[in-house]
Protein backbone atom coordinates (compact mmCIF):
# COMPACT_ATOMS: atom_id res chain seq x y z
CA UNK A 1 0.00 0.00 0.00
CA UNK A 2 1.08 3.58 -0.12
CA UNK A 3 -0.21 6.83 0.55
CA UNK A 4 -1.44 9.91 -1.43
CA UNK A 5 -1.53 13.82 0.07
CA UNK A 6 -3.82 16.15 -1.95
CA UNK A 7 -4.42 19.73 -1.40
CA UNK A 8 -7.59 20.89 -2.12
CA UNK A 9 -10.11 23.86 -1.09
CA UNK A 10 -12.79 23.37 1.61
CA UNK A 11 -15.72 24.06 -0.36
CA UNK A 12 -14.93 21.14 -2.46
CA UNK A 13 -14.48 18.52 -0.36
CA UNK A 14 -17.02 19.52 1.82
CA UNK A 15 -19.44 19.47 -1.12
CA UNK A 16 -17.62 16.09 -2.73
CA UNK A 17 -18.49 14.45 0.66
CA UNK A 18 -21.99 15.14 1.55
CA UNK A 19 -22.91 13.49 -2.53
CA UNK A 20 -20.08 10.76 -1.29
CA UNK A 21 -22.07 10.39 1.85
CA UNK A 22 -25.52 10.09 0.48
CA UNK A 23 -24.34 7.71 -1.68
CA UNK A 24 -22.69 5.27 0.82
CA UNK A 25 -19.52 6.08 0.22
CA UNK A 26 -16.18 7.71 1.65
CA UNK A 27 -13.78 10.15 0.54
CA UNK A 28 -11.07 7.94 0.33
CA UNK A 29 -12.67 5.01 -0.94
CA UNK A 30 -14.23 7.23 -3.83
CA UNK A 31 -10.63 8.72 -4.74
CA UNK A 32 -9.42 4.80 -4.90
CA UNK A 33 -12.43 4.10 -7.41
CA UNK A 34 -11.16 7.01 -9.76
CA UNK A 35 -7.88 6.24 -9.70
CA UNK A 36 -8.85 2.07 -10.40
CA UNK A 37 -11.14 3.64 -13.13
CA UNK A 38 -7.93 5.59 -14.86
CA UNK A 39 -5.56 2.73 -14.54
CA UNK A 40 -8.96 0.17 -16.40
CA UNK A 41 -9.52 2.79 -19.14
CA UNK A 42 -6.27 4.34 -19.98
CA UNK A 43 -8.20 8.19 -19.32
CA UNK A 44 -9.74 10.15 -17.43
CA UNK A 45 -13.08 8.32 -16.40
CA UNK A 46 -15.96 10.94 -17.24
CA UNK A 47 -16.14 13.99 -19.35
CA UNK A 48 -14.96 16.82 -17.76
CA UNK A 49 -16.82 20.00 -18.10
CA UNK A 50 -16.54 23.76 -16.79
CA UNK A 51 -18.22 25.45 -13.69
CA UNK A 52 -21.17 25.95 -16.44
CA UNK A 53 -21.69 22.44 -17.47
CA UNK A 54 -20.19 22.81 -20.80
CA UNK A 55 -16.55 20.73 -22.21
CA UNK A 56 -14.02 23.19 -22.12
CA UNK A 57 -13.85 22.84 -26.01
CA UNK A 58 -17.77 23.90 -26.03
CA UNK A 59 -17.13 26.93 -23.83
CA UNK A 60 -14.22 28.18 -25.88
CA UNK A 61 -16.08 28.15 -29.25
CA UNK A 62 -19.49 29.93 -27.28
CA UNK A 63 -16.51 32.55 -26.24
CA UNK A 64 -14.97 32.83 -29.81
CA UNK A 65 -18.57 33.28 -31.16
CA UNK A 66 -19.16 35.84 -28.42
CA UNK A 67 -16.06 37.80 -29.58
CA UNK A 68 -16.75 37.69 -33.47
CA UNK A 69 -20.61 39.02 -33.06
CA UNK A 70 -19.43 41.88 -30.73
CA UNK A 71 -16.91 42.79 -34.21
CA UNK A 72 -19.33 41.96 -36.60
CA UNK A 73 -18.00 38.83 -37.79
CA UNK A 74 -19.55 35.62 -39.08
CA UNK A 75 -22.81 37.35 -38.22
CA UNK A 76 -25.35 36.30 -40.38
CA UNK A 77 -28.57 38.43 -41.96
CA UNK A 78 -31.71 38.68 -40.21
CA UNK A 79 -34.03 35.46 -41.66
CA UNK A 80 -37.59 34.62 -41.09
CA UNK A 81 -38.41 31.77 -38.86
CA UNK A 82 -38.78 29.27 -41.25
CA UNK A 83 -35.10 30.80 -43.16
CA UNK A 84 -33.45 30.16 -39.70
CA UNK A 85 -34.87 26.92 -39.03
CA UNK A 86 -34.17 25.43 -42.23
CA UNK A 87 -30.42 27.28 -41.76
CA UNK A 88 -30.47 25.43 -38.67
CA UNK A 89 -31.71 22.00 -39.98
CA UNK A 90 -29.13 22.10 -43.07
CA UNK A 91 -26.27 22.85 -40.36
CA UNK A 92 -27.08 20.15 -37.56
CA UNK A 93 -26.93 17.64 -40.04
CA UNK A 94 -23.21 18.30 -40.85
Amino acid sequence: MTTIQIRIDEKSKKEAKIVLNKLGIDLSAAIKIYLKQIAIRKQIPFPLITENGLTPAEEMSILKGSKEASLSKNVTSIMSTKEAIDYLNSISSV
